[in-house]
């Protein structure tokens, strides 16, 4: 059986209704990206990455889902986790992907994960993520710190 939340985020994401993402998560929701090593972290931020993601992904569909336990990345909790499973383009390239999410007492998501596969979609979704933060202004664009 899917987590509520889970079950919640998946139609969520699927209407592409970023509005009604805000109330999923915690204020301090953590992102883990396949394209950045540190996370994305705060509810601004991860809805500010939602917002790019869903006008980079093409054709984005969600293909299963898994619940359980697992812990967290941030402070190596047990916590209630859903996996659900999706496909998507990104320029050309077709996408595997998971999505981890680790809930709160509350049942808010407190932690997400993304995993994609192959090497070369993760490269094609980094490139066309950053271009995406650069443009919201939430990434720095190439060679704005050189002075």
């Amino acid at each position: 059986m899917t987590h509520p939340t889970a079950a919640r985020f998946r139609a969520v994401v699927e209407k592409g209704d970023l509005d009604a993402l805000e109330e999923l998560f915690t204020p301090d929701v953590r992102l883990y990206s396949p394209v950045k090593f540190t996370p994305f972290e705060g509810r601004p931020m991860v809805l500010g990455l939602f917002g790019v993601l869903v006008r980079t992904f093409e054709d984005f569909r969600y293909v299963g889902s898994f619940a359980g336990e697992s812990r967290t990345s941030s402070d190596g909790a047990e916590a209630e986790s859903a996996v659900l499973l999706f496909r998507t383009t990104v320029n050309g390239k077709e996408i595997h992907g998971i999505d981890l999410l680790h809930f709160d007492e509350q049942g808010l998501i407190k932690e997400f994960t993304v995993m994609v596969r192959p090497q070369s979609a993760v490269q094609a979704l980094g490139q066309a993520v950053y271009a995406g933060l650069v443009a919201e202004g939430l990434a720095p664009a190439p060679g704005a710190d050189a002075v």
